[in-house]
């Protein structure tokens, strides 16, 4: 529930957003959503030649979804023993993150070298990612209103290219990745660097994110928190809009 200047949060608890200064961002599935693993695959194919028949590109949709193998989808419905250690630690850097996703890509069947760097470097494109139709208006009305703005990602590359070329970069004043950080999601040390680089304390910023676990971890070091949906796009268009109560409108 949602009015002027408080928002109501889950289990009875509600804050004054008014003391709110500086709100932190998650990435994938907050602000932005990865595309479905067909187009994912489809892109690849087509920037290397490779064709694979109907039935195998369907075969081949289903086994890289299952395992999890595209970065910044759904996690793998099994995972490798081997993998488990590199998997945990995967967003600390860049080496770590395309081994795990690359092995990922050998579990469902993808072993042509050409393929799964097409692959891996397709999920770090601008085109590989659609905002949330709320996504702009709300890093803009909340920068204009004197807000400022970080995201706080558990990611293994440089996603400062993909918020530039949709726009959305004008409006972010910090980023704290776990790739340059390293430090990752839950760690209170990510949410106290982007609430330095805000020039905040954490009682005076707001965590949105889609993972209450990870996302969470920014109330330890007292920052409020408020969690959103990880849908697709185009079943999440108003998921950001409570994030309004800052600026006091109803």
């Amino acid at each position: 529930m949602f009015r002027a200047g408080v928002l109501e949060f889950p289990r009875g608890r509600s804050y004054d957003l008014r003391v709110i200064k500086g709100v932190m961002f998650d990435f994938s599935g907050t602000l932005l959503r990865i595309e479905p693993v067909a187009h994912w695959l489809d892109a690849a194919l087509a920037a290397t030649g490779i064709r694979l028949a109907g039935d195998e590109f369907a075969r081949a949709v289903e086994r890289l979804a299952f395992h999890g193998a595209m970065p910044g989808g759904s996690h793998p419905r099994r995972m490798p023993g081997r993998l488990k250690a590199l998997w945990a630690e995967r967003d600390l850097d860049a080496e770590r993150h395309r081994a795990v996703y690359t092995a990922l890509m050998h579990e469902a069947g993808v072993t042509e070298p050409e393929l799964c760097q097409a692959l891996y470097e397709r999920h770090k494109t601008p085109e590989a990612w659609r905002p949330y139709p709320d996504a702009a208006r709300t890093l803009g009305e909340l920068s204009r209103g004197g807000v400022r703005v970080a995201v706080v990602s558990n990611v293994g590359w440089d996603l400062r290219p993909v918020f530039r070329a949709h726009g959305l970069d004008e409006w972010v004043d910090v980023y704290a990745l776990s790739c340059e950080l390293g430090v990752q999601k839950p760690d209170p040390g990510i949410f106290r660097f982007a609430c330095e680089g805000l020039g905040l304390a954490p009682a005076e910023t707001l965590m949105v994110g889609d993972d209450r676990t990870v996302d969470g971890g920014a109330e330890a070091l007292g920052a409020r928190v408020h969690f959103v949906e990880p849908l697709p796009v185009d079943r999440r268009p108003h998921g950001l809009l409570p994030v309004f109560g800052l600026l006091g409108d109803a």
